[in-house]
């Protein structure tokens, strides 16, 4: 009898920072089927813009592979690992306009998006001063409306808060929109960090190495500085246009 061989899927999850990202990383990578790489553009962006305001700037720059073409030839070249499914932790900030584009139509590309003032009240405890683009949400937006006239449909957005809310809800749904199985798997990890996080982990996954599964949403009550206005009302206008699209059970 003939056997049939799971279909390979790589699946690249656009993100800015701040969006349980990391959490998100952790619960593909529990997936019996998954391998997961952690910001593989990382080390260019760093590279190109010499923005040591990234803490673990050395670091990552000794340890990961700063030559976008030789990363995204690995990141649509063979699973490591035999697995079937190839899970990307995808920073939209680190596209930056030198790096090529066509790699990304061999990938399923995903978004994910935070309420802004959420986002910007955590951006602010590693980088106190960002600017627009340090938050991803130009990047997304440009590569949603890009791969929406290429493809012909609408990419797959999930809100962050949603995960959190209903957390085995949200997985269900992405995964059948994503025509691939769901595992309970997904719901529960060990704490700790990886050899497949990044070099900067020791530095930004501190509260994610104590996680076991997605904690529950709570709306953060913090003060944005007055000057962070401005940016936090562009961030909005721009995460509104992700929002309507996004997936809703």
């Amino acid at each position: 009898m003939p056997t049939t061989t799971a279909p390979t899927v790589r699946l690249a999850m656009w993100s800015g920072p701040r969006n349980i990202s990391t959490a998100m990383m952790r619960s593909f990578g529990a997936r019996p089927d998954a391998f997961v790489c952690d910001e593989p553009l990382y080390a260019h962006y760093l590279q190109v813009t010499q923005d040591r305001r990234h803490p673990g700037f050395d670091e990552t720059l000794a340890r990961h592979d700063a030559d976008w073409r030789r990363v995204t030839n690995w990141l649509t070249g063979p699973v490591p690992n035999g697995a079937t499914l190839f899970y990307q932790k995808q920073m939209a900030h680190h596209l930056l306009p030198n790096v090529g584009r066509e790699w990304i139509n061999d990938l399923t590309n995903c978004f994910l998006i935070r309420d802004p003032w959420e986002m910007l009240t955590s951006l602010i405890e590693f980088i106190p001063s960002p600017t627009l683009a340090d938050t991803g949400l130009p990047q997304q937006v440009e590569l949603f409306q890009s791969l929406r006239i290429a493809t012909g449909g609408f990419p797959l957005v999930i809100d962050a808060q949603d995960v959190l809310e209903n957390p085995r809800g949200m997985l269900l749904a992405i995964c059948d929109s994503l025509d691939i199985p769901f595992y309970e798997e997904m719901l529960a990890w060990p704490p700790g960090l990886r050899e497949t996080d990044g070099a900067w982990a020791p530095f930004f996954y501190d509260k994610v190495a104590l996680t076991t599964s997605f904690g529950p949403y709570r709306r953060k009550v913090v003060e944005l500085a007055s000057e962070l206005r401005p940016l936090l009302a562009e961030c909005n206008a721009l995460f509104e246009q992700l929002a309507e699209h996004r997936l809703r059970m």
